[in-house]
């Protein structure tokens, strides 16, 4: 999803079209997830950009779409980028730290 998102409308309010905006974000992503996994991927990831523009964009976690969100509306901005692509992720085991054991 490469999207340029308004948030100005002549009949629609901000705070129902920000509504909006996060359902449909929430919508894609839970569509995405779903999307049946190659044999050796573990789990769906995501690549997400969030600007005031499209050339100003810059990465953001997932978790904090909402917050980016927010801060559109925050600085009355008339519209915002987002970007969400989708790409297979592959769980990794943590290293064993020995430092940890208990000596008896």
């Amino acid at each position: 999803m490469r999207k340029t998102f308004s948030l100005t409308h002549e009949k629609i309010k901000a705070p129902r079209l920000v509504d909006s905006i996060k359902h449909e974000v929430k919508k894609y992503l839970k569509r995405e997830r779903n999307k049946k996994l190659p044999e050796d991927v573990d789990f769906w990831d995501f690549d997400c950009k969030y600007g005031h523009t499209k050339e100003s964009a810059e990465v953001i976690h997932t978790s904090a779409l909402n917050k980016s969100i927010d801060d559109a509306v925050q600085n009355e901005l008339e519209s915002f980028y987002l970007e969400i692509l989708v790409k297979p992720g592959k769980r990794t085991k943590k290293p064993i730290d020995d430092s940890d054991d208990f000596e008896e």
